[in-house]
């Protein structure tokens, strides 16, 4: 066994089906040795992408994603990913080659000082230097991204460390100068020495199982204390953010929790469709004003950031309760009146086994927002009808969530259209939204879409992009079209960074930056092998969408160029 084989051994024995990569002779053993051992490689064209995929595979699945990088600019091309999985509290593990161990600082290819760029955006980080550490401390590591506040972790595999002792025996033989002098000599008594040391067997006999992350609970008496204030208050709100999800097995037990407690909920990034489609008990809209009305509010998993106005959308005088898994979060900006510091799902599961059933108080509140939303809802769907040049956005939308099927996932990635998206189209069921979360990232789509459709193969995927940034992932429907994974893409083209022109042309009066133009996305996506729709009237939304399901059924990636008219649905939207 080379050191690659010894990593994948700990990848199956982790329960890994899936390997996501751009490959590098850095990591080669790696994928050869996992492929061996039924490991899916999934092989895309940008660094970025195999971090996406691994953490829309960590979400789905609640097994850590994993993806390796060579050395260097590949791992330098994966930053942005590791942050954005890092603040979505996603557990990834990112294997990455790096530079010969007694080469490293002499100018070998690719080598830099890997772990200055990557320790102060992962949970975790080391540098392998024996072949017998590969093993323990890949297996440290997957603890490390599952345990407490789950994130991405980084396992610096130097290449001569992975592949066989004989060939790399052989590398530096070729290297050392020849001769019987003094300098000669100590070189390859140096060498010998170094490579006895690192080829080194230890006591190990075998990989170990995977690894359970304990679980922090609410005492009883802080669940006693927080069922005494929902039982006293009138108008009680509950806010359940992607933290709550974070155990991917236990959704269907939250989702019933947060049934039982009978209270009205808004549901943010990965709890969207917690409820399904159309729960009485979940409510869509005027979710500052309930936050500013309500007398006790509860945080599961939602920290007081810029989503909430750090705080301020609460009234002073309402009971906030918060549950989060991380003490930083759990009192940033602003101090719970009880505060849990532990898994906001155990924590809501608990809660609700001490309910017997929702408070008949409730009842007006409810309704009272419920009122909101079908008035809203109405608002909505006359301005879906408004017409406008090319395609009106809201009714493309609402068109999209008419033909989902029940075990849809939705993959948003963009600004203005994607953010109308999440008031318009209703995720179906747990686990069937997938966001960039609280960092905000563009480039997420494919990445996610490509993990998403892996893990669930049977599931319609579809992609929501906005034209800015659907440029990030046009590349990759090569790999949707040679892997044969059957995505449905809708771009919302209305040719600008819209979300961002908005703001900087009623401030500033100038649009510049914001322009683009109607590209003919479709027809570059064609070009790669999938199948590309124009969608330029409104009289053709239907037949292109239907025919887009067909076609990707049959398994083929499909990519619809939506033209879109403007829109004032989301004026005076930014957030800072």
């Amino acid at each position: 066994m080379h050191g690659g084989d010894r990593v994948a051994e700990v990848l199956q024995a982790q329960g890994v089906e899936h390997l996501f990569t751009l490959c590098g002779g850095h990591i080669s053993p790696i994928l050869t040795g996992a492929k061996q051992r039924g490991i899916r490689i999934v092989d895309v064209r940008d660094e970025a992408t195999a971090v996406f995929a691994a953490d829309a595979v960590a979400r789905l699945s609640g097994v850590p994603g994993v993806a390796a990088v060579t050395a260097g600019p590949g791992l330098t091309n994966t930053i942005t990913a590791i942050k954005n999985a890092r603040l979505a509290q996603s557990p990834v593990v990112v294997l990455g080659g790096a530079a010969p161990t007694v080469l490293k600082g002499k100018g070998a290819l690719q080598d830099i000082d890997q772990m200055a760029l990557l320790k102060p955006h992962v949970k975790y980080a080391e540098t392998v230097r024996r072949v017998r550490d590969l093993a323990p401390i890949l297996e440290k590591a997957f603890v490390a991204a599952q345990t407490g506040v789950p994130g991405p972790v980084f396992v610096e595999c130097p290449i001569d460390l992975l592949y066989d002792e004989s060939v790399i025996r052989g590398w530096y033989e070729r290297a050392t100068p020849s001769g019987s002098s003094v300098k000669a000599r100590l070189l390859r008594a140096y060498l010998d020495f170094h490579l006895k040391r690192q080829f080194g067997i230890g006591n190990r006999t075998g990989p170990s199982a995977p690894v359970s992350a304990p679980i922090k609970r609410a005492s009883e008496n802080e669940i006693a204390a927080v069922a005494n204030a929902i039982a006293t208050a009138k108008k009680p709100l509950l806010l359940v953010g992607s933290q709550a999800l974070l155990r991917a097995s236990e959704a269907k037990s939250l989702a019933q929790a947060v049934e039982k407690l009978g209270m009205p909920v808004y549901l943010s990034g990965m709890a969207r469709g917690l409820l399904g489609k159309n729960h009485p008990l979940h409510m869509r809209h005027k979710r500052r004003l309930a936050l500013k009305e309500s007398d006790c509010v509860i945080l599961a998993g939602v920290p007081c950031d810029f989503r909430l106005d750090y705080g301020s959308l609460i009234s002073r005088d309402a009971t906030l309760i918060a549950a989060n898994r991380s003490s930083r979060d759990l009192n940033r900006n602003r101090r719970p009146t009880i505060g849990v510091h532990g898994d906001a799902c155990a924590f809501l599961c608990d809660l609700a086994a001490t309910t017997d059933a929702p408070q008949s108080n409730r009842s007006e509140w409810c309704g009272e927002l419920g009122d909101r939303d079908m008035h809203r809802e109405l608002e909505i769907t006359v301005e879906a009808e408004v017409d406008s040049k090319f395609i009106n956005p809201l009714r493309l939308l609402r068109a999209i969530d008419a033909v989902l099927a029940d075990d849809s996932i939705l993959v948003a990635d963009g600004g203005d259209f994607v953010a109308t998206a999440s008031y318009t189209v209703r995720p179906r069921g747990p686990l069937s939204w997938l966001d960039p979360g609280v960092f905000g990232t563009l480039g997420v789509g494919a990445g996610f879409a490509m993990g998403a459709k892996i893990t669930r193969p049977q599931s319609e995927t579809w992609i929501i992009y906005g034209d800015g940034a659907f440029g990030y992932s046009l590349i990759e429907f090569e790999t949707f079209a040679r892997l044969k994974i059957p995505v449905i893409a809708v771009i919302g083209n209305d040719a600008g960074w819209t979300q961002i022109a908005r703001e900087q042309v009623k401030i500033l009066n100038d649009d510049v930056g914001t322009v683009l133009c109607h590209t003919d996305y479709h027809l570059a996506a064609e070009g790669l092998g999938a199948k590309g729709f124009l969608l330029d009237a409104p009289e053709k939304i239907e037949s292109v969408l239907h025919e887009a399901k067909r076609v990707a059924a049959a398994g083929q990636p499909v990519l619809i160029n939506a033209l879109l008219g403007s829109s004032s649905f989301r004026e005076g939207s930014i957030s800072m």
